[in-house]
């Protein structure tokens, strides 16, 4: 195991209590002591089997405050809806040409949006953008003929979360640097849109287990009693 940095000595956290929300993201806070802004993230764990297609948790959040990162979008279009998503701040934008950048082994891009005439070109890279959760989904307002909104909420701190297969979700809210105020509205945000996409599958309870870290730092168990739905 690594040592402990003065700083992180400095910051004692019970590994087994359970904190209130803002002590929690304050904790993480203080905790972040990295030479670099680490990211604040929270982790659900959640009551669903996410092998049951009955018991999948995913979609799309905009937090509040933004997430402090400066997210690359690429967009498959043609002609007009292009010239929209360049104009709209698109990074990479393209057709058979973007197809053939990725196949020859270049994502440059975090987010990936498609007009749906597009579709039958981006299905071709499914086994490559898929395992990275690139691959443009209608019901995550990633397939659109609206490439210009699609671009902006990209850029102006939209996020995607996804129950992964132990049931977990893991989403950053922010950077350490962001205010306490700031974090706390991203964080409502996220659990507020997980709450309200809770599927029809879903058995007892729901939102089991919350935990707050910085990117470096070790989890902060949440009291799911000041959770909003859980």
């Amino acid at each position: 195991m690594a040592k402990l940095t003065k700083k992180q000595k400095a910051v004692t956290i019970d590994r087994e209590k359970l904190h209130g929300v803002d002590e929690a993201i304050a904790l993480a806070k203080s905790g972040a002591t990295s030479k670099f802004d680490e990211t604040i993230e929270v982790a659900l764990n959640l009551g669903v089997d996410p092998r049951h297609a009955d018991q999948m948790v995913r979609g799309v959040v905009t937090l509040p405050a933004g997430t402090g990162k400066t997210v690359r979008v690429g967009v498959f279009a043609r002609g007009p809806k292009a010239d929209e998503a360049r104009a709209a701040g698109a990074d990479v934008v393209g057709a058979e040409d973007l197809m053939e950048t990725i196949q020859g082994g270049t994502i440059d891009f975090d987010r990936c949006i498609a007009t749906p005439d597009m579709m039958g070109v981006v299905g071709r890279l499914g086994k490559v953008l898929g395992p990275k959760g690139l691959m443009p989904n209608p019901k995550l307002g990633t397939v659109t003929m609206n490439v210009a909104e699609a671009v902006k909420a990209a850029k102006g701190g939209q996020v995607e979360y996804r129950v992964e297969k132990a049931g977990i979700i893991h989403s950053g809210i922010g950077k350490a640097s962001f205010s306490q105020e700031d974090l706390r509205r991203n964080f409502d945000a996220l659990v507020d849109a997980v709450v309200k996409a809770k599927p029809s599958g879903a058995k007892g309870k729901y939102v089991r287990k919350v935990a707050v870290s910085s990117t470096m730092g070790a989890g902060i168990k949440v009291d799911t009693a000041e959770v909003a739905g859980a």
